[in-house]
C-alpha cells in the first residue's frame, strides 16, 4: 500500500486500526481480511478525514487503465467489500458516506496517538446523599462540567445525552471508552450540605485504566460557577489541552450567582432534557423563575430563549410569544455575557421569526466559534443551511451534531429532516426508525417518520404515525399534519373534517396558518394554499422558514405567486 496521501502509517477509527505500511486492517487487534483495492480506498479516505474523495481521484489512482464500465463495476464492488469489513451501511453510515454521483468521505473521527488525550466523557456525577428528590442537582452539575469542557476546541467531549446513558452503569472504564471512542473518562461525586457543595473528580486514562489526576473542591453555592470552571481548567491542564486566549477568558469569566436562581436553572435543564410537552412547560416555568431570581444570570435568559423559539416552531405559542420573545431573551443574555449558547439561541430565533438566513448564519458561526462541541448549534445551523438549499453543508453540520450527541432524539430528528429535504425518503425512514429504537415515545421523531412515509406514498402507514402523535400530544400542529396526510392520500372528506376542526380551534387557541396551508396544498387547492401562506407570513409562522425547500409544497413551487412569497419574506427583515 502507498502512504502518499498523508505520510501517516497507522490510522485508528472506531474499534478499527489500519496499518498502512503492513497493509493490514485490524479490529481490536484481530486482523480482518480485505482485498487490495478496498484497502487502498480505505487509506485514501482516512488520509482526508471528513473530506470528499471523488470518483475521479479513485479512478485515476486505482483504475487508471480500465474502461468506465469496468471502473464503475470495480468501484462499487470494492466499496461494498469495504463496508462489509467495517460492518457499515450505505443507508446510515458510521464510517464511509456516499456523496451521490461524486464520491465518498470518511465521517468517523480518527483516533489519536497512544497516550495523547484529545477526547473524553464526563460520566454522571454520583450524588452521595442518594436522594431522588435531589437527582437533578448532580445531573445538572454533570452537564455544567461537560459544557465547560466542550468549549475547549482542542478536546472532543461527549454530550450530556450520551453520557447520561452510563448512569449507574456496571461497565468498566475501558469498556465505556471503547464504546464512545474516547481517550479518557472523568468520574466523580457531588455532595451538598445546605448552601455548601463539594465535588470530587478524577481523570482516568482509558488505554491503561490508570488514574491521572484527582482532586476535591468545596464552595459556597453562590460560587458554583467558579467551581465548575476550576475543575474544567484543572482537567484541561492535566491533558495538556492548548487553550486559545478566548477559551482562557471564557473559563476565567465567572461571577457569583443567586443560589435559588441556579437551583431553578438546574431543574429547568432537567426538564428541558426530557423534551416531552409537559416537561417543556415545567422547564419554561423554572427558567422564568431563574431569570426572576437573578436577572443577571445569562444562562437562564439563553435557556428561556431556546424554550420560547422551540415552543413557537411546534405551534405551542403564537410567534410573538415564541421566536420574537426568544430573540429578545437571547440578546439580553448576550448583553450580560457572550456565550455560544446565547448566540445559537439568537440565530435560532432569527431564523424562525425574521427568515433572515444570512444573519442567523452569522450567529450560528459565532456560537460554534465559542462552543465548538455544542450539538444544538450545529443542528440549528444545519437547518438554516437547508433553508437556502446548501444541503451538503447542512448534512455536514447534521453529522457533526450526531457525532457530538448521537443518542439525542432531537438531534437525530433534525438530521433526518435534512435527509428529508434531500428527498432521500428511504434513508430518512431508516434514520428515524433507528433513533426510535432507542426513544420509541419521542413524538417529533414519529412526526418526521410520517413526513418521509407520506412523501414515499406509504399513506396508510403515515396516517397511523400521525394519529399516534396527535393522540399523545393534542397539538394543533400535529392535527394539521394529519390533515395534510389525509389530503395526500386522497381522503378528501377526512382532510376537510380536520380543516373544520382547526378553524373552530382558531377561535380560542393558536393554530399556525402555515399548517392550514399544507392541507390546502395537499388537496390541490392552490388559491387557498397561497392565501394561507400569505397569512403565515403576516403572522410570522415559524415553520414558514422552510417553505422554499418543504417537499409538501412542491406542487405550489412552479406558480409565480411562490417566488413573490419568497421575495416578501426576504423583505420582512429589512
Amino acid at each position: 500500500m502507498s502512504g502518499e496521501s498523508s505520510g501517516r502509517e497507522v490510522f485508528r477509527f472506531g474499534t478499527f486500526e489500519l496499518d498502512a505500511r503492513a497493509g493490514e486492517l485490524r479490529k481490536q487487534g484481530a486482523r480482518i481480511k480485505l482485498q487490495e483495492q478496498p484497502l487502498r480506498i480505505l487509506e485514501m479516505l482516512l488520509a482526508q478525514p471528513g473530506q470528499l474523495v471523488t470518483r475521479e481521484e479513485l479512478r485515476s489512482r486505482l483504475w487508471p487503465s480500465d474502461s468506465f464500465v469496468d471502473f464503475d463495476h470495480g468501484l462499487n464492488k470494492a466499496i461494498n467489500k469495504l463496508r462489509e469489513a467495517l460492518d457499515d451501511s450505505a443507508e446510515s453510515p458510521r464510517f464511509v458516506e456516499t456523496v451521490p454521483r461524486r464520491g465518498y468521505r470518511m465521517i468517523s473521527p480518527l483516533g489519536k496517538a497512544q497516550g495523547r488525550i484529545e477526547s473524553l466523557v464526563v460520566l454522571p456525577l454520583e450524588d452521595l446523599a442518594h436522594d431522588p428528590a435531589q437527582e437533578y442537582f448532580a445531573d445538572g452539575l454533570t452537564e455544567a462540567l461537560i459544557t465547560s469542557l466542550a468549549k475547549i476546541g482542542a478536546l472532543r467531549v461527549i454530550s450530556r445525552t450520551t453520557a447520561m446513558r452510563y448512569k449507574q452503569t456496571d461497565k468498566s472504564v475501558p469498556q465505556i471508552a471503547q464504546e464512545l471512542n474516547v481517550d479518557a473518562v472523568v468520574e466523580g461525586t457531588v455532595q451538598r450540605s445546605g448552601e455548601r457543595v463539594r465535588i470530587s473528580a478524577q481523570l482516568i486514562q482509558a488505554s491503561t485504566d490508570t488514574h491521572m489526576w484527582a482532586e476535591s473542591y468545596e464552595r459556597d453555592l453562590r460560587d458554583i460557577l467558579a467551581l465548575e470552571s476550576e475543575v474544567a481548567r484543572a482537567i484541561a491542564t492535566e491533558v495538556q489541552a492548548k487553550l486559545t486566549p478566548r477559551e482562557e477568558a471564557q473559563l476565567a469569566r465567572t461571577r457569583p450567582v443567586n443560589p435559588d436562581a441556579y437551583e431553578a436553572y438546574l431543574i429547568a435543564r432537567h426538564y428541558w432534557s426530557q423534551r416531552s410537552g409537559e416537561a417543556l412547560k415545567k422547564a419554561a416555568e423554572y427558567f422564568r423563575q431563574a431569570v426572576e431570581k437573578d436577572p443577571t444570570y445569562a444562562p437562564a435568559h439563553a435557556g428561556l430563549a431556546d424554550m420560547c423559539a422551540s415552543a413557537g416552531v411546534w405551534g405551542l405559542v403564537p410567534p410573538a410569544e415564541g421566536a420574537a420573545k426568544g430573540k429578545a431573551l437571547a440578546r439580553k443574555a448576550l448583553e450580560i455575557d457572550e456565550t455560544g449558547e446565547a448566540h445559537a439561541a439568537l440565530g435560532w430565533a432569527i431564523l424562525l421569526y425574521d427568515y433572515d438566513y444570512a444573519e442567523a448564519e452569522k450567529e450560528f458561526q459565532q456560537a460554534i466559534a465559542l462552543y465548538p462541541d455544542y450539538a444544538f448549534a450545529h443542528m440549528w445551523y444545519g437547518l438554516c443551511l437547508c433553508c437556502v438549499d446548501r444541503l451538503e453543508e447542512a448534512l455536514a453540520h447534521g453529522r457533526r451534531g450526531l457525532q457530538l450527541d448521537h443518542l439525542s432524539p432531537i438531534v437525530n430528528m433534525c438530521y433526518a429532516f435534512v435527509i428529508w429535504i434531500l428527498r432521500d425518503w428511504d434513508r430518512c425512514i431508516y434514520q428515524c426508525r433507528r433513533a426510535l429504537d432507542i426513544n420509541p415515545d419521542f413524538l417529533t421523531l414519529r412526526w418526521m417518520l410520517a413526513n418521509a412515509l407520506q412523501a414515499k406514498s406509504c399513506h396508510e402507514e403515515a396516517i397511523r404515525e400521525r394519529q399516534r402523535v396527535v393522540d399523545a400530544s393534542g397539538s394543533t400542529l400535529f392535527l394539521a399534519e394529519l390533515g395534510s396526510s389525509y389530503a395526500a392520500a386522497g381522503k378528501r372528506t377526512e382532510a376537510l373534517r380536520i380543516l373544520d376542526q382547526l378553524h373552530e380551534l382558531r377561535g380560542h387557541k393558536y393554530v399556525m396558518a402555515h399548517s392550514i396551508a399544507l392541507i390546502h396544498a395537499g388537496l390541490g387547492e392552490r388559491d387557498d394554499g397561497f392565501r394561507w401562506l400569505d397569512a403565515a407570513l403576516e403572522e410570522r409562522s415559524a415553520s414558514l422558514a422552510y417553505v422554499n425547500v418543504d417537499p409538501r409544497l412542491d406542487c405550489l413551487r412552479p406558480d409565480p405567486r411562490f417566488q413573490k412569497l419568497l421575495d416578501r419574506m426576504q423583505q420582512a427583515h429589512r
